[in-house]
């Protein structure tokens, strides 16, 4: 298939992950891209990666937490390709599962900054150069932490806001054929969920979390999984959709 042939994606997070993958998907389809991390060693070998599918790739290092850099990501793609067809707001952290009365500030803020305020910067930035095309999709992915509130209150908070201003923005945007839609992850491994980084976890709490999971009785999805779920909402397959959530979790929501 060829659906992306000819457009242009700004994916963020897009140096390893659900990111990397979606790249990797769109570039197979013939999309080219505009991809935002903060590492920019990966970024690079992320970008390369998908230049061997035969399509232009930008990576521009970035952090997605400063609306700054968000303005640059969008008028640099832009300016490159000529337009912006898709965005895929993925860029995000995990959050330490953390209840409210063991949370820190500081952390809740930060965790928000990345996981919340980013997409608004990054649709901001986007939606008058789609509003001028007269034609845009937007993929933003929250989390089942936001469906089933199963995570940290942090990481639970931004992830829902996530849904709650892509369905505002979604039914802002859809008389000018302009789609916003999110995906809900269910657990899959990446760099969120490394031994390393679930150390980082209030033990406690995850537990009393994971209880309300059936973590045991469903296998988890795969970053590919969650790279066609959001390549099929980016398509013009896709054309009558938008305002919607879509759960990529093997059931475990249900």
């Amino acid at each position: 298939m060829n659906r992306f042939q000819g457009k242009t994606a700004i994916i963020t997070g897009a140096s390893s992950g659900i990111g990397a993958c979606t790249a990797k998907t769109l570039a197979k389809e013939g999309c080219n891209l505009v991809l935002a991390a903060r590492n920019n060693e990966k970024l690079k070998a992320a970008a390369e990666a998908c230049a061997a599918e035969g399509v232009e790739v930008l990576p521009v290092c970035a952090d997605v937490s400063r609306q700054e850099d968000c303005c640059r990501l969008a008028e640099t793609a832009a300016s490159h390709f000529g337009a912006i067809d898709i965005l895929v707001n993925n860029a995000g952290i995990a959050d330490k599962h953390r209840p409210i009365d063991r949370l820190e500030t500081d952390w809740y803020r930060h965790v928000l900054e990345i996981n919340q305020n980013s997409v608004f910067y990054m649709m901001q930035a986007v939606l008058p150069h789609m509003k001028d095309a007269g034609k845009g999709a937007i993929v933003n992915i929250s989390s089942i932490g936001a469906v089933r509130s199963n995570s940290g209150l942090a990481y639970t908070t931004a992830k829902t806001a996530v849904i709650g201003m892509s369905k505002n923005v979604a039914l802002e945007f859809a008389p000018g054929n302009i789609r916003v839609n999110v995906v809900c992850p269910g657990p899959t491994p990446t760099a969120l969920n490394t031994p390393d980084q679930i150390a980082t976890f209030d033990a406690d709490f995850a537990a009393q979390c994971n209880s309300h999971m059936a973590l045991d009785d469903v296998p988890q999805c795969t970053v590919q999984d969650q790279a066609n779920a959001i390549c099929f909402l980016a398509s013009d397959e896709a054309a009558g959709i938008t305002g919607q959530v879509l759960t990529v979790d093997h059931g475990m929501t249900i």
